[in-house]
């Protein structure tokens, strides 16, 4: 699996088979601060993730 982590502007390539909440909690990464795609798609935190998949980790930015 590639993992792309924007606010870390890295790649990872990792082994993985779960739900992107199961991803998260691995990559030690709080699921408030980010939106997940999915091979270009957004999903949820109970999406099935396969090993061929490509993952980006998008931060979420809020002001005021």
């Amino acid at each position: 699996m590639q993992v792309f982590i924007e606010s870390q502007s890295k790649n990872r390539k990792l082994s993985f088979s779960g739900t992107v909440s199961q991803l998260l909690e691995k990559l030690k990464v709080n699921p408030e601060t980010v939106i997940v795609a999915k091979n270009n798609e957004l999903v949820t935190e109970d999406e099935l993730l396969e090993d061929s998949d490509e993952i980006k980790l998008l931060s979420v930015i809020s002001g005021g």
